[in-house]
């Protein structure tokens, strides 16, 4: 990403409604679908300025992985978590079959090799270890947006359950989110890019009242997610076991 976007995050991700909508679904999605051991081991991988390690920790021990120098000392201060240097696919700083769990949030779609960097998971992980992912959906979509965080693709469903089960997985469950704004966010995209305008990224403060609203709507989805997927969305979210 862009450097300033880094401390734009750290500033943003304590309250900003995407970044708590989506920290309460991945809450509910883990506490539902997974079977992890009551002392487990969690990687975050490009963990960037630490605002998901919190929420990870209710589940077990947290370790974190992020190649940016400023994003990884922002992440330090988020509290005490073994947080090191290193960069997907292969520079990596850990042991192999080290974790329960490894979480890779808005990753993928930075780096070239996504199918390395899949193989490389399943490597770290235990037998029956869990991979959680999120990734930006839809190639139409792409906007300004996906530009400043230097992103190299958009996925839709089919893609992405085919490369995670290539690499060694077996699917759990799969689901768009961020589907109760998605026709709002594609009109705003669609006219940005007809009139060729850089557009609104969302990443600002919003005054609170406004930001309540919209956190209350994106994250009321987890209650839907809990039973079944949902059809369309800004993301995707998909949750897989290391296969045998």
């Amino acid at each position: 990403m862009k450097p300033y976007l880094y401390t734009q995050m750290a500033a943003l991700e304590t309250s900003h409604w995407w970044f708590v909508g989506r920290r309460r679904i991945l809450t509910i999605v883990l506490s539902t679908f997974t079977d992890l051991p009551s002392q487990c081991n969690i990687l975050e991988v490009g963990c960037g300025t630490g605002g998901n390690l919190g929420m990870l920790s209710q589940f077990g021990q947290v370790y974190a992985l992020e190649p940016n120098e400023k994003a990884l000392e922002l992440a330090d201060q988020k509290g005490n978590f073994d947080i090191r240097k290193g960069s997907l696919p292969n520079d990596i700083p850990f042991d192999i079959q080290t974790f329960d769990l490894i979480a890779a949030l808005d990753i993928l779609e930075h780096i070239s090799e996504d199918f390395e960097c899949l193989t490389t998971f399943r490597n770290l992980l235990r037998p029956n270890g869990w991979l959680l992912l999120t990734v930006p959906a839809f190639p139409f979509l792409w906007s300004t947006h996906d530009d400043d965080h230097h992103h190299k693709r958009r996925y839709n469903k089919a893609n992405l359950q085919h490369i995670v089960q290539e690499a060694g997985f077996s699917q759990v469950m799969v689901t768009y989110f961020n589907t109760l704004l998605f026709p709002l966010a594609v009109s705003l995209r669609l006219i940005n890019k007809t009139l060729h305008l850089k557009g609104f990224n969302g990443e600002v403060a919003l005054p609170a009242t406004l930001n309540t609203v919209l956190t209350g709507i994106f994250a009321s989805e987890r209650h839907v997610i809990k039973h079944c997927s949902l059809p369309v969305g800004l993301s995707l979210l998909l949750l897989a076991k290391k296969a045998s």
